[in-house]
């Protein structure tokens, strides 16, 4: 449920102390273990029986060395963030998704989800945090095997790194490994319910399986979280018109 607020500049008002990061109370949170989200239990059988599974390995021999194209990533935070904040950081993320919903316009939206990014992308370690600067590398190289090598070590070591799981996702996408590239989303929404980016690529990932009931309710969840996501709100109006069909 989006927040209401009785005028535009109180809006504004609670916008701008999330830029600046003020206190604020919790937002309440949704679980979203696979036991209330079906789209996490059901369409496994869709995944693993409908449709083969090629396995990573397969892939990696084949494709380890092309660049993923733009259809075929999950959403990533941006290149360049600000860095992130001091203080609680449970109560910094739990304002600005306030924030968010609260947002009076794209641009400033942009601005309180790069400070989540932000957050997300925070390991608190320094060698994971070094190991991710290699990930990226190795990305940029279009070695995507030494990338989930790395991104395996970053897990083991710091398995509460929600971005390791997310980044791996989005490689194993790329592959159309999208057994594990599932299994790793679900590791985020373990652990971050309201991951805007893994909940998108959730619904990316199970439209291109063909369940596009559950594709939409994953697309409906990541917009109750963050409204001013680019291109979901077209993927949700599409996907409406082939599930519910269209308004008489």
């Amino acid at each position: 449920m989006r927040l209401r607020f009785p005028s535009a500049g109180v809006a504004f008002l609670a916008v701008a102390a999330a830029l600046s990061l003020a206190p604020a109370a919790a937002l309440e949170r949704d679980d979203f273990s696979s036991n209330r989200h079906p789209a996490l239990t059901s369409s496994w059988s869709v995944i693993f029986f409908r449709k083969p599974v090629p396995t990573f390995r397969d892939h990696a021999r084949a494709q380890a060395d092309e660049q993923p194209g733009a259809t075929d990533k999950l959403p990533n935070p941006p290149d360049k963030l600000p860095k992130p904040p001091q203080g609680d950081r449970a109560r910094n993320i739990d304002f600005l998704f306030d924030a968010l919903k609260a947002a009076p316009n794209a641009d400033i939206a942009k601005q309180v989800e790069n400070r989540i990014w932000a957050i997300w992308l925070a390991s608190g370690s320094d060698t994971a945090d070094l190991l991710m600067n290699r990930v990226k590398a190795a990305i940029e190289a279009k070695d995507t095997r030494l990338a989930i090598q790395l991104l395996d070590s970053i897990i083991e070591i710091k398995p509460d790194y929600v971005e390791a799981w997310n980044r791996r996702a989005t490689l194993f996408f790329a592959l159309k490994d999208y057994g594990r590239a599932m299994a790793d989303i679900q590791e985020v929404l373990n652990r971050e319910p309201r991951h805007f980016g893994a909940l998108a690529g959730l619904g990316m990932i199970l439209e291109e399986v063909g369940d596009n009931k559950q594709a939409l309710d994953a697309y409906r969840k990541a917009l109750a979280v963050n409204p001013h996501m680019q291109k979901i709100p077209d993927q949700v109006k599409a996907l409406t018109e082939k599930v519910e069909g269209r308004d008489i």
